[in-house]
């Protein structure tokens, strides 16, 4: 038999070096360098900064009741086998931590690369402000970063992180290929839609009516059930084009712009719709909401690029089926009344007069005049209105790219220098940093 005593020794020093090596992880703000200007809004940075710690001290405390344990009779004579089990759920416990850690280093180590750092950090600020309804809710912080791949990608607030616990901010992922230019709005603004669905909880209370439907005439249930399997999908794609408009739709179909193999590609297991009629509704989306022109000019472009003429029949038919709803299931969308809005409909709460065709353009040309009165307004109006701008013809993707790399910059510098004048008038001191040109 071996000598428990000497276990009991061994997981004595292994669990102290797991305490040594766990003192070597520091918080962000002591390791990450960055400009300011890149740097996370406070929220979120405490969020982070707070969870982790939190996970940390909570190891360390078992760690030390494992220590306390092992220095008891009882831990002394117990068999070997169960000092290895106790410590084995701490190691475990310590690669939880570990793993949480790099999700977040992940995101941040990119503060670090030259003006990509400060463009995240102005996507942040873009991402509030697309997420922001606080008669309804308290939206929680929201940080971007750039990965390879074509579509972007969301980790939302409040779901488990990789080794369990809710993660305290929603991570969102843009694609490198999407930087810089409007179409950079329309992949961050359907991802936080999906956090902002949930917060609503649009999908619970859109599922039972969309079930209900597939009771009714024989031919569309098939119809239906596949507008329930996407539902997700098509409300962050509403949530979208209601905030950003037109600029919505441009960026889908540059996204989904596919060999005509994957855009027919039919799937009935896959929570993204058949990229040909999403297309077809997020037009009709846009113009249940904005009515204008513009959406059956693109919708019969869009036809123009994929027209359905040589698929099998089996596929034209559900196609037919799909657009043969669709119009009812934009009207179940636009006029939806969730017990969480309180007697509203989700038009009523999130579409807004200014995103309008006619009011974009003209606040676009207003801008042509006085750039500087373009950083005066919310980000996702401005995203709106470039986006119209490039859907009229009234800018080059070289202009646009030059404005949105501007405006960017500029929300990251004016979000850090709104903090540091927080900071200041907390403290007394007198600040004017509103008014310093930033780029």
């Amino acid at each position: 038999m071996p000598d428990q005593r000497g276990a009991a020794w061994f997981m004595a020093q292994e669990t102290r070096a797991l305490l040594a090596r766990l003192a070597r992880v520091k918080p962000f703000a002591l390791h990450e360098t960055m400009v300011p200007a890149a740097a996370l809004l406070p929220a979120a940075q405490i969020a982070i900064e707070l969870f982790l710690a939190q996970g940390r001290q909570e190891l360390r405390n078992r760690a030390h009741a494992f220590l306390s344990w092992l220095s008891t009779r009882e831990g002394q004579l117990a068999p070997p086998v169960e000092a290895q089990r106790r410590f084995t759920t701490l190691r475990l416990r310590f690669n939880d931590l570990l793993s949480q850690f790099d999700a977040f280093a992940d995101v941040l180590t990119q503060r670090s690369e030259h003006d990509t750092g400060v463009w995240l950090s102005g996507l942040d600020v873009a991402s509030a402000d697309a997420l922001a309804l606080p008669d309804y809710y308290t939206a929680p912080p929201v940080i971007c970063y750039l990965d390879r791949g074509h579509g972007a990608a969301i980790r939302r607030a409040r779901t488990r992180l990789p080794g369990g616990g809710p993660s305290p901010v929603a991570i969102i992922r843009v694609p490198r290929e999407r930087m810089v230019g409007s179409g950079i709005a329309s992949s961050l603004v359907h991802e936080v839609g999906h956090q902002g669905s949930a917060l609503l909880e649009l999908v619970g209370s859109l599922g039972p009516i969309l079930r209900g439907l597939q009771q009714g005439d024989a031919p569309q249930q098939l119809a239906w059930r596949l507008w329930e399997r996407w539902i997700s999908e098509m409300v962050a794609d509403w949530w979208a084009i209601a905030k950003v408009g037109v600029t919505s739709t441009l960026g889908l179909m540059g996204i989904v712009s596919l060999p005509s193999a994957f855009v027919f590609r039919i799937s009935l297991d896959d929570p993204h719709p058949i990229p040909w009629i999403r297309v077809k509704l997020s037009c009709a989306i846009g113009q249940a909401l904005y009515p204008h022109p513009q959406w059956e000019r693109l919708s019969q472009l869009w036809e123009a690029f994929y027209p359905p003429i040589e698929l099998s029949q089996l596929k034209r038919d559900l196609l037919d089926l799909l657009e043969e709803t669709l119009p009812d299931f934009v009207a179940l969308l636009v006029d939806h009344r969730p017990q969480s809005l309180r007697g509203q409909s989700l038009r009523e709460v999130l579409a807004s007069d200014d995103r309008r065709p006619e009011q974009l353009a003209a606040y676009y040309q207003a801008w042509s005049k006085r750039p500087q009165s373009m950083r005066q307004v919310s980000p996702t109006l401005a995203f709106a209105a470039i986006g119209q701008a490039r859907a009229d013809g009234q800018i080059t993707p070289e202009m646009e790219s030059k404005a949105i790399g501007n405006l960017l910059t500029d929300w990251a510098v004016r979000s850090t220098l709104d903090v540091a004048a927080h900071c200041a008038a907390s403290t007394g001191q007198s600040s004017n940093l509103r008014s310093l040109p930033v780029s």
